[in-house]
């Protein structure tokens, strides 16, 4: 093992108390996308923290309907290129959900809104920044990008524009979401389309003036059937036609169909194609006297499996079985993270390297509270190593 490492997990091991302590106070620090005087507060919190390390930090602000961002650099001086750590604050509940101060342990797990999604994962970025400085690293710069609004995937803010900027020319990336129980990492996600299909028809009395009616649903049903087909499990793309809404009572035509529609993607240029063919479908009519609106949007873009995302996967694959961190595997999700902006601006991606755990989005979200500190140490082995990443 690298003395290196010995000397980082030795200082690791000292700051346990330390890094459950800004956790807890992470947690506890609550705040949903909407609740952006919330969120301010945690970026602020954050700002300080990083500023502590000799980072040098500022509060984006993305626009009045989203919380600021966190977007700092330590060691921009140095050499290679830079090292990136990115994810968000945010998280899916508001505020006061599950009570006061609702960060607890038990039995090894640490339970709370964002314990596993994803705080304990800025908690390790911190401290591995942390380490490093201990032992004098001074061969690539660190970058830092936490974000307010990831959860609702920037629909009000800038966001993805700054994530564009700032994650050009990293050596590589850590996206410090959620990560797996079982250890493995992700190099890929299916990108997430919601559409929403309006058909607006004539509704007229069923038995007394079927003539004048112009049914949204036998409308509606047309574009189900040709929206479906756009699936293709070869290519990763799903269509679903989920939640559907039409008429008003039982004896009359209906006027009116509304339909929610979900669709997933393992490559970009599958989801435009699909995109526009769902357009097409829905500037179609059959039942005349009709009309049909559709709006589409792309909650966030696919993370796609790269080449170079690979080399740095094996990278790591390597570095962990060799430095006693054991067999860590991969895989790809359906769930999409900010790690596609990252990949799409030229970096080397590799997400849920956070901590392991389970059930988030849940009452039941949990985190291996010893993840907390065998990640940090594994994310610091993988940056002495970066060399070997050709």
């Amino acid at each position: 093992m690298d003395k290196r490492l010995e000397a980082i997990k030795a200082y690791v091991q000292s700051h346990r108390d330390e890094m459950i302590a800004l956790w807890r106070d992470l947690v506890n620090l609550e705040g949903n996308a909407p609740e952006v005087e919330n969120l301010d507060k945690v970026a602020q919190r954050l700002k300080e923290e990083f500023e502590k390390t000799g980072m040098d930090c500022r509060l984006a602000d993305v626009g009045p309907n989203a919380g600021k961002y966190l977007v700092g650099t330590i060691g921009a001086d140095r050499p290679g290129k830079p090292v990136i750590f990115s994810g968000h604050f945010d998280t899916v509940f508001a505020k006061g959900t599950f009570g006061a101060n609702p960060f607890r342990i038990e039995d090894g797990k640490a339970y709370g809104p964002g314990a596993l999604d994803m705080k304990g994962g800025i908690v390790i970025s911190l401290y591995v920044i942390k380490a490093l400085e201990s032992i004098g690293y001074n061969e690539h710069p660190i970058k830092v990008i936490y974000v307010s609004d990831e959860e609702i995937g920037h629909r009000n803010s800038s966001g993805s524009d700054l994530y564009l900027k700032e994650g050009e020319g990293g050596i590589c990336a850590f996206n410090m979401e959620t990560g797996l129980v079982d250890g493995r990492l992700c190099v890929g996600r299916k990108a997430a389309v919601f559409g929403h299909c309006v058909v607006t028809g004539v509704e007229s009395h069923a038995g007394n003036d079927f003539p004048s009616g112009r049914n949204a649903i036998e409308e509606m049903a047309y574009k189900i059937i040709d929206l479906q087909k756009l699936t293709d499990l070869d290519k990763g793309s799903t269509v679903t036609c989920s939640v559907i809404q039409g008429g008003t009572v039982q004896n009359a035509i209906p006027g009116r169909c509304e339909m929610k529609i979900d669709m997933r993607f393992e490559k970009m240029a599958e989801m435009n194609r699909v995109m526009e063919a769902a357009k097409e479908i829905c500037a179609q009519t059959h039942v005349e006297g009709t009309s049909t609106q559709l709006e589409l949007r792309v909650t966030m873009p696919v993370f796609e499996v790269t080449d170079a995302g690979m080399n740095f996967y094996n990278m790591v694959h390597d570095v962990a079985l060799e430095n006693g961190f054991g067999e860590v595997g991969y895989t790809t999700l359906g769930g999409g993270s900010d790690a596609s902006y990252l990949t799409m601006a030229g970096t080397p991606s590799i997400c849920s390297f956070g901590v392991q755990g389970q059930w988030n989005h849940t009452d039941r979200e949990y985190a291996v509270v010893e993840s907390l500190f065998t990640r940090t140490e594994m994310i610091v082995a993988v940056i002495l190593n970066l060399g070997r990443l050709k």
